[in-house]
C-alpha cells in the first residue's frame, strides 16, 4: 500500500468497529485487515465465557469471572459491554484511547448492541457491518466450525436476523458489507478506512 494509504497520517488513529452475525466472517476480516493496515492493533475484549480451542488468555480474548467484569462495569472501564448468549463481553476503555491517540488504527469485533454504545460514545469511528451473502451459507459456516453443538448454532442463527435488523434500524453503522467473498470485502473495507481518513 502506498504512503498515502489509510493509517500512513502522523494524526491521530481510528477505532474500526467491525460487527456482524455469527458466520458472517468478521474474525478472518479483521486478521487480514490487521495485515494489510500499517499501525493496525488488535482490540483484546474481555469475556465471561469460556476458551474454545486454542484460544489464548489475553490475545484472543482476556478470559474473566463475571464478579470481575462487574467490577469493571462499576467503576466505568469499559467502552461498551453487552450480555451475548448468557454471557458478557465488553472493550477496555484504556487500551482503545493510548492506541487511537498513538496514531495507531485499533480494529474491534463486537456485536451490534455494542456497536451502538460506540457510536454515541466514540462517534469518530468507523463502524462497519459485515452481512452474510444469505441465511443459507451463514448455517454452512457455523456447522463447519464444529466448536458448538447443534443447538447452539440454531440459537445463534435464531439471533442473526434480529441482529441484521437491529444494526439497519438503529442507524449506528454507516457501512453495510456483504461479505460474499473474503479478498473482495477486504478491498471494499480498506476503500472505507482510506475514504474516511482522507476526510480527517
Amino acid at each position: 500500500m502506498s504512503s498515502s494509504g489509510p493509517g500512513a497520517s502522523n494524526r491521530r488513529g481510528k477505532l474500526i468497529v467491525i460487527s456482524g452475525p455469527s458466520g458472517a466472517g468478521k474474525t478472518s476480516l479483521c486478521d487480514a485487515l490487521l495485515e494489510r493496515l500499517p499501525h493496525a492493533v488488535w482490540s483484546v475484549s474481555a469475556t465471561t465465557r469460556p476458551r474454545r480451542g486454542n484460544e489464548k488468555d489475553g490475545s484472543s480474548y482476556e478470559f474473566i469471572s463475571r464478579q470481575e467484569f462487574d467490577r469493571r462495569r462499576e467503576r466505568g472501564e469499559f467502552l461498551e459491554w453487552a450480555e451475548y448468549l448468557g454471557e458478557l463481553y465488553g472493550t477496555p476503555m484504556g487500551p482503545v484511547q493510548r492506541a487511537v491517540e498513538a496514531g495507531k488504527h485499533i480494529i474491534l469485533e463486537i456485536d451490534v448492541q455494542g456497536g451502538i454504545q460506540v457510536a454515541l460514545r466514540m462517534p469518530e469511528s468507523i463502524r462497519i457491518f459485515v452481512l452474510p451473502p444469505d441465511m443459507e451459507s451463514l448455517q454452512a459456516r457455523l456447522q463447519g466450525r464444529k466448536t458448538e453443538s447443534a443447538e447452539h448454532q440454531a440459537r445463534r442463527l435464531a439471533k442473526s436476523d434480529g441482529e441484521i435488523a437491529v444494526a439497519r434500524d438503529s442507524g449506528s453503522y454507516p457501512y453495510f458489507v456483504t461479505n460474499d467473498t473474503l479478498p473482495a470485502t477486504v478491498e471494499e473495507v480498506l476503500g472505507i478506512i482510506e475514504r474516511e481518513m482522507a476526510e480527517g
